[in-house]
């Protein structure tokens, strides 16, 4: 039977208050790679706002127990990768994350590069980064963006998902289609799912169509892309919401959708996730978002962010019958 269980909170910043300052709060867009020995779920976390006010966020590590991942055993004691210099396109961020796992020691990261706007209040690039000590630290591959604004995507790129299958790198992420504003005149963005192909990491194709179907209409917001493949189909969790009114207005909130494809190009949506709803209450009572799927000990489990975009807390899950869905 198809189904998608929720464990527990994992982690919250209240939950755990000896954490290391750099992860002084949120708990955003979790990333699981399986290790030896451990799970390390990357996250990204915000230290203490400035004297101005402004956050920045950072991204890290916690890490769980293999035998049992729903059991915090660890801290990354520092962020893992250092902010860019003035001017650079990850100045003032780097969410969201996605790392790649080569080898045991050899990870890639890629992940948001944040910049301060005036008329509207960002800009994100993809940046790319290598560990080369099980993701304890990461270098950046250089002082620019792999992947940016163009004429095909002329607004944030972002959400980046970094995936090889066949020898070839995609990288899934999310392109702004449209500044909107709200009715007090607050601009936000309309993302849509996307996908760019490359064969050094460096060069990158992209597609230029969105991948996923709107469930909500020409104004939904779609983010996090994440790729799974089992026995030859590729399944995709993403998450959706109203592009305005969705903070406070819970039908308009962040949702789990789910995709299937043959060839990473042509996705039909199902009502896979769809059971997979806000609790009653609690730290996911509002939204479930940014979801992360990895397989452990021959089952899948799901890693999803609560209210707040992690503000609260992440939750995991058990995934059951992925390979029942048909494309």
């Amino acid at each position: 039977m198809a189904k998608i269980t929720k464990l527990c909170c994992l982690y919250s910043s209240s939950k755990f208050p000896g954490r290391p300052a750099w992860m002084h709060s949120f708990s955003q867009a979790p990333n699981a790679i399986v290790l030896e020995d451990r799970v390390r779920l990357f996250i990204c976390c915000r230290p203490e706002p400035d004297p101005s006010g402004m956050y920045i966020s950072r991204f890290g590590y916690i890490d769980l127990g293999k035998d049992d991942p729903t059991k915090v055993i660890g801290f990354s004691p520092t962020a893992a990768l250092a902010l860019g210099q003035a001017g650079e396109f990850d100045e003032f961020g780097t969410y969201p994350v996605s790392v790649y796992k080569e080898n045991s020691q050899r990870l890639i990261a890629a992940y948001g590069g944040w910049t301060r706007c005036r008329s509207v209040p960002f800009d994100i690039s993809i940046g790319l980064a290598i560990s080369n000590n099980a993701g304890k630290t990461f270098q950046r591959f250089g002082s620019g963006p792999i992947l940016t604004k163009s004429l095909l995507d002329p607004f944030v790129i972002t959400s980046p998902k970094l995936r090889k299958y066949n020898g070839k790198w995609y990288l899934f992420y999310t392109c702004g289609t449209e500044w909107i504003t709200d009715k007090n005149g607050r601009p936000e963005i309309i993302y849509k799912i996307k996908v760019a192909t490359s064969n050094d990491l460096l060069n990158w194709k992209r597609d230029g169509d969105p991948l996923i179907e709107t469930r909500l209409g020409k104004d939904e917001a779609q983010a996090c892309p994440d790729v799974v493949q089992i026995n030859g189909k590729f399944h995709m969790f993403y998450c959706y919401r109203r592009s305005l009114d969705f903070r406070k207005n819970l039908e308009g909130t962040y949702r789990i959708g789910h995709a299937i494809s043959k060839d990473l190009y042509h996705w039909k949506t199902t009502s896979f996730a769809d059971d997979l709803t806000p609790s009653s209450d609690g730290f996911d009572n509002e939204m479930v978002a940014y979801p992360n799927v990895f397989e452990l000990n021959n089952n899948f489990f799901l890693i999803y962010a609560g209210n707040g975009n992690g503000r609260e807390g992440i939750g995991i899950a058990k995934v059951v019958g992925l390979d029942d869905v048909e494309v």
